[in-house]
This record gives structure tokens, C-alpha cells and sequence, in this order.
């Protein structure tokens, strides 16, 4: 199949970037679409012209490096998928993709489709720790925990941090990754000793790295890749105002 992709080039944060034009022949419909970029890149190293740079890390799904914003959608227009999940097949003959960064104050771009994500680290990093007790292990069944809010937890703490949620927000709001990460903690034992901190230093934090604010539009939903709940914004906002008193 032939492809044309309408790219956007940045030399770094400091430059105005524009859109670029290219054209692929030959390209395999079960190719992923990092692939199909691979392929592009070796076609511009060939003709001695800079390649794009992306993203990418496992191809698998789980890191959710490959942000690519790719026809208007963050990974792509299917659901439930990273980039590097999506196919060529997914694409017709001759179609024409626009691919750009996530768009969004506290991403900066590096270079070409590359942001700087560290924002969404630094909100990590300010939930601080989990309090356990030391010595021996403990036994696997002395704390008890529901499966309902074991099964919770997990889906929650399923989200990668690849940032999609903030690209697709029209306010680029983290409260759906920020909800993520506390709701994981919060379900269980273990996370309810801080749990009041916790909440006050990543929202203060998401605040600080110029994130927008939520109004509920569900985008953010609709797009993440691991399909995490509008629940988990909810059940902040209702700890959020529990810790304040």
C-alpha cells in the first residue's frame, strides 16, 4: 500500500516547527505503525536527510512511550491501543496521516514527535512513600483485601503514564493519570496511611507543572489506551474534599 504522511518537524522547544510531507511506497499492511516510521527513517537516512524522531521503547504496549498524535486521535483512532499496537491495516491505500506530538504546556518538545514527559514523573515523585513495617515477611494472607478492591487497584495502576489523557483533554488536564495513581494506593491498606498527604502534594504538583483543569468532558477516557475509569477522577475529587476538613 502507499501512504502519505503529513509529518510535524522541530528542530527543539526553541524553534517554530512546521508540518512535512512525505510519501512511502510498498508499505506492508501488517507493519505497525513504528514500523512504517522505521521504514520512512532508513528511506531519509538513504537520501542523507535527517530522520524523525519518536519515541518507543517496548513495542509492546506497556511503557507508553510512542505518544503519537496521528489523525486527530492520541495512538491512533483505534480504542484501547498504543501506537505501537496500531497496524497499517487499520489505513487505506493512499490515505493521508497526520502525525504531531501531544500538544500540551507541560510537554514541551524535544524534537520532532519527542516530548519531554518528566512532568508526569515529578507527580510521582511528590506522593512520596508507602509506610510498611520492616522485619521478616509477613504472611500473603494476614491483610486482608477484598478481591473487588484488589481488582480496582490493579486496573488502575494498569496505566502506563504515556500521556494521552492530557492530549486529548481540550484543557491538557493530568487528572485522569494523577487519579489513576492515587486511586491504586487508596483501594488498598497499605496506602492509607499517607493518603491524605498524598492527595494535597500530587494535586499541588500537577497545579505547579502548569496542567489544566478537569471539566469532565471525558475525553481523557475515551482515549487512554488502558481504558482507565472517569471513576478514578471522581473518587478523587470525593477524597480530595475529605482530606481538606
Amino acid at each position: 500500500m502507499n501512504i502519505n504522511l503529513k509529518v510535524w518537524r522541530q528542530k527543539n522547544m526553541n524553534v517554530v516547527g512546521s508540518f512535512v510531507n512525505y510519501k512511502l511506497s510498498n508499505v506492508n499492511p501488517n507493519m505497525s505503525f513504528l514500523e512504517m516510521f522505521d521504514m520512512l527513517n532508513e528511506k531519509l537516512i538513504s537520501q542523507k536527510e535527517d530522520p524523525i524522531a519518536f519515541d518507543h521503547d517496548c513495542r509492546e504496549g506497556i511503557c507508553g512511550a510512542c505518544s503519537m498524535f496521528i489523525n486527530g486521535y492520541p495512538h491512533g483512532n483505534k480504542h484501547g491501543v498504543t501506537t505501537c499496537q496500531l497496524h497499517m491495516r487499520e489505513f487505506t491505500d493512499n490515505q493521508t496521516i497526520v502525525v504531531e506530538p501531544w500538544r500540551a504546556k507541560a510537554f514541551p518538545v524535544i524534537k520532532d514527535l519527542i516530548v519531554d514527559r518528566s512532568s508526569l514523573d515529578r507527580i510521582i515523585s511528590s506522593g512520596g512513600f508507602v509506610s510498611l513495617n520492616t522485619g521478616s515477611a509477613r504472611d500473603a494472607n494476614e491483610i486482608l483485601i477484598s478481591k473487588e478492591d484488589a481488582e480496582e487497584s490493579l486496573s488502575a495502576a494498569s496505566c502506563i503514564g504515556c500521556g494521552a489523557c492530557v492530549a486529548a483533554c481540550k484543557n491538557a488536564s493530568a487528572m485522569l493519570f494523577v487519579g489513576a495513581k492515587i486511586y491504586q494506593f487508596s483501594k488498598l491498606p497499605q496506602g492509607k496511611i499517607e493518603e491524605k498527604k498524598r492527595i494535597k502534594s500530587m494535586l499541588k504538583q500537577m497545579d505547579k507543572e502548569n496542567f489544566g483543569h478537569c471539566t469532565n468532558t471525558g475525553a481523557c477516557s475515551a482515549e487512554c489506551p488502558k481504558e482507565i475509569s472517569l471513576d478514578v477522577i471522581s473518587s478523587l475529587n470525593k477524597d480530595f474534599i475529605k482530606s481538606s476538613f
